[in-house]
C-alpha cells in the first residue's frame, strides 16, 4: 500500500502556464523582430529538450538555449532583414532582461488552476517551485492566482536553483510537512523529477515527451485529469 502524501508543489512554467506564443510574437515584433507562433510552438519539444541537457550540465543559461530553440524554430528575424544567429541570440538576450517584467509563461495549462483550487479546499497544502527570474510571485497576483498557494518558492528570490535539493526541502519547510511527505508535479525531467526524488520528495512527471523507464515513486501525467487521478491514488484529493 502506497503510503499517504500530505501536500503538493506544482512547477509554475510548462506545468501550470505554458509559454504563450502570441504574446511573444508581440513582444518580438516590439522588440523589432518578426516570428511565426504556430512554428515556434512546433519547436517546444526540442526546446525543452535543449533546457534538459543544459541543466544535466549545469548551464547557467538554460533558459536562453531553450529560447534560441524556439526563436529559430519560429523562423526568427529583424523586422524587414534576413535571419542571422548573431540577431536570434540578441533578441534572447533582450527576452531574458525583459523576463521579470515581461513574463512569457502566462497563458494557463487547461484544468491545472482548477486543480490547484480544488486541491486546496480539501485543505491539502499546495505551493510553486519554479526556477524564475524573481518575480514570479508578482506574475502570479496578475494571473489572480495567488490565494491558491500557500507559498511561492521562486529559485529568483530564494538565491537556489531546481535540481539543488535545498529548493524542495524549503518548500517543505514552508508547508509544514516533511520533505517524504511532499510530492512535486513538474515537466523537466532533470530539473523537477530527478530533483525531486534526489531531495527525497516524490515526483509526476508532467507533459512526458517520451516513453523512458521511470524509476521509483515517479509517475507520468499528461494532463490535468491524469493528474487528478494521480494525486488522488497518493492520497491527495478526491
Amino acid at each position: 500500500m502506497i503510503e499517504a502524501a500530505r501536500a503538493v508543489t506544482f512547477d509554475f512554467g510548462q506545468t501550470l502556464a505554458e509559454l504563450d506564443y502570441d504574446f511573444l510574437a508581440r513582444r518580438a515584433r516590439e522588440l523589432g523582430a518578426v516570428i511565426d507562433p504556430v512554428s515556434a510552438r512546433a519547436a517546444t519539444v526540442r526546446a525543452w529538450s535543449a533546457y534538459g541537457a543544459a541543466k544535466a550540465l549545469g548551464h547557467a543559461r538554460a533558459w536562453q538555449v531553450m529560447m534560441l530553440e524556439i526563436l529559430r524554430g519560429g523562423g526568427v528575424r529583424p523586422t524587414g532583414g534576413q535571419a542571422s544567429p548573431e540577431h536570434a541570440e540578441q533578441l534572447v538576450r533582450r527576452l531574458w532582461a525583459a523576463q521579470p517584467e515581461q513574463n512569457l509563461w502566462r497563458r494557463p495549462i487547461t484544468g491545472m488552476f482548477e486543480l490547484v483550487s480544488k486541491l486546496g479546499a480539501q485543505g491539502i497544502p499546495v505551493g510553486i517551485v519554479s526556477n524564475s527570474e524573481g518575480r514570479l510571485a508578482e506574475l502570479v497576483a496578475e494571473l489572480g492566482k495567488t490565494p491558491l498557494f500557500r507559498v511561492i518558492v521562486d529559485s529568483g528570490r530564494l538565491g537556489i536553483d531546481k535540481p539543488d535539493r535545498r529548493i524542495f526541502e524549503h518548500a517543505a519547510r514552508k508547508l509544514a510537512v516533511s520533505i517524504s511527505d511532499l510530492v512535486h508535479v513538474g515537466d523537466a525531467w532533470e530539473a523537477d523529477v530527478i530533483g525531486a526524488r534526489a531531495a527525497g520528495a516524490r515526483a509526476i512527471w508532467f507533459s512526458p515527451s517520451d516513453d523512458r523507464v521511470l524509476p521509483d515513486g515517479v509517475v507520468a501525467c499528461g494532463d490535468a485529469l491524469e493528474l487528478t487521478h494521480a494525486l488522488a491514488a497518493l492520497g491527495l484529493g478526491t
